[in-house]
Parts: C-alpha cells; sequence; structure tokens
C-alpha cells in the first residue's frame, strides 16, 4: 500500500430529480428527468481529492450490477485506486436525491452493499498511508476499528461525521480533525453551537465546523478562525460538503496548515455547487 491519502466509505449510485418542490406526506409532485451519477460520501471525498493531484485508494464496498459499474467507472476515471473497493452479493447503495430550484436538495439513501463493509476489511491497509478519511453511511463498527487501526499505525485521521451519529469517546480522541457541519455540531453539543471550541472536549485535537454558504470555522486547541466561502450562484448543493472533506484531506497530506487547507477547500466546495450533480461537479487542480 503506497497511497499517501486513504479514503473509507460509501459509493452510492446517486438518482438525482429535479422538481419545483419536494413533495408533502402523502402528495404527488411531478419532477424532471431521472439523471443517474456517481456518488455516496466516501466515493465523492476521494474522487475530489484525486481530481486535485493526490495519490488516493478507496475502501469500500459496490454490487454487480450495472450501477456498481458506473461507480468503478468514475473513481477510475478520476484517478482513484479501486484496488480495496469489494463486489459484494448486495445491490449498490442508492441514493434517491431530490433538487430544488434554489439548489437545495433532499436526499433517501438506501446503503446496500456500503453495509457489508466489515472491520476486517480495514486491517493491514495503512502501509504508506499519511492521513485517512473516513464518514458514515458504513456499519459504525467498522468506522470505530478503522479509526483506532489508522491511530495505532501512526496516521493522520480526518473524520467526516456525516450522517451525524453517536461515536465511542475512544474514538473521538484518536481524531486529529472532526469535520461536521454546523446542525451536526449542534447535536453534538448538545442542541447548540454556542462555542464552536466546545467540540474539543469531546476529544479531538482540532476540528472544522462547515457553515454552507457562509464559509467554515477553525478550530484548534489556539481558538478559532473563520474562513469564508466565495459567494457564487448555487446550482446543485448535493455532494458539495464531499468536496469539501476530499479538498480539505488533499490540502493536509500535502503538508498544508489546516486553516490553509480549509482556505482551499472552500474553493473547491464553491466551484462545485455551479454544476450539477456530485462527483462531475468537482473541479481540477488547474481550475482553482
Amino acid at each position: 500500500m503506497t497511497e499517501k491519502l486513504l479514503v473509507i466509505g460509501s459509493a452510492n449510485a446517486d438518482l438525482v430529480v429535479s422538481a419545483d418542490r419536494r413533495p408533502g406526506g402523502g402528495e404527488t409532485v411531478l419532477g424532471g428527468d431521472t439523471e443517474i451519477l456517481p456518488g455516496g460520501k466516501g466515493a465523492n471525498t476521494a474522487v475530489a481529492a484525486a481530481r486535485l493531484g493526490a495519490e488516493v485508494a478507496l475502501v469500500g464496498a459496490v454490487g454487480d450490477d450495472p450501477y456498481g459499474s458506473v461507480l468503478l467507472d468514475s473513481l477510475r476515471g478520476s484517478g482513484v485506486d479501486t484496488g480495496l473497493v469489494r463486489t459484494s452479493s448486495r445491490p449498490t447503495g442508492i441514493a434517491y436525491i431530490t433538487v430544488t430550484p434554489d439548489g437545495e436538495n433532499s436526499i433517501l439513501v438506501s446503503p446496500g452493499a456500503n453495509g457489508s463493509i466489515e472491520p476486517a476489511d480495514v486491517e493491514g491497509i495503512f502501509d504508506g498511508v499519511k492521513t485517512v478519511v473516513l464518514s458514515l453511511e458504513i456499519p459504525l463498527p467498522t468506522v470505530e476499528r478503522a479509526v483506532a487501526a489508522a491511530a495505532e499505525a501512526g496516521v493522520k485521521v480526518l473524520f467526516n461525521l456525516s450522517p451525524a451519529a453517536r461515536i465511542s469517546d475512544a474514538t473521538l480522541a484518536a481524531l486529529d480533525v472532526l469535520l461536521v457541519n454546523e446542525h451536526e455540531a449542534a447535536w453534538l453539543l448538545g442542541g447548540e453551537l454556542d462555542d464552536p471550541k466546545r467540540l474539543l472536549d469531546l476529544g479531538p485535537k482540532s476540528a472544522v465546523v462547515t457553515l454552507g454558504a457562509r464559509g467554515v470555522v477553525v478550530v484548534t486547541a489556539d481558538g478559532t478562525i473563520e474562513v469564508a466561502s466565495p459567494k457564487v450562484e448555487a446550482v446543485d448543493t448535493t455532494g458539495a460538503g464531499d468536496a469539501f472533506a476530499g479538498a480539505l484531506a488533499a490540502a493536509v497530506t500535502a503538508g498544508r496548515s489546516l486553516v490553509e487547507a480549509a482556505k482551499y477547500a472552500v474553493k473547491v466546495a464553491a466551484i462545485s455547487v455551479t454544476r450539477r450533480g456530485a462527483q462531475p461537479s468537482y473541479p481540477t487542480a488547474d481550475e482553482i
């Protein structure tokens, strides 16, 4: 294993439908044609980092079906090593996404093959790895074992706690960077994001809180620094958080400080929301 950046997480086919508004309970709303696009928090993060020039591999699972082929083609086409992506007997994960004219989205995820990633799959894979990025949408025991194994191997651990879930104190204490959006941060802190510095009381060495169009807050032992996002007109916010995570990890792996990495990553995320889809929207280093 010679890759400097390893991503452990989900791979989903995104079934995207545009609609004037999201339906309420028991309501039918007509939408546009369905687009089938490659996605999933893990695959998105890996593709975002690879397009920026990082040497990256993904640990994940897809089904033996056409959706799995779409995902593998996108990963390989972006330069991601898929040697640790295995084929499961379960169907490829699918995200059902509705996008409204303001670029906002609502997402229902069917994990499928992602649920078959086991703790044994993350053993002995950290040789030569400088940074590992993890997210959820895969089983929590696998994530927690991966964090512990990476920390034991001396690998820098960046954990995107999305979707929010209760993780152990030991896992939190092993994190170099906890990445959350403002809603996830508030949930971790008991319902209110009154002071981001309180996130460090949970155990991680540092934290980054994403604030959507407003940018991010970087939290370290030295205090908090706000990083503003470039102002753009959003077309589709799907996968923007994953674009940020991949860019942040790529920059940290390249040796940038967390603040400098965040300044770079907000540019990547801002570009991504001006284009449709998740992985197809991610820019290259030259575009930044």
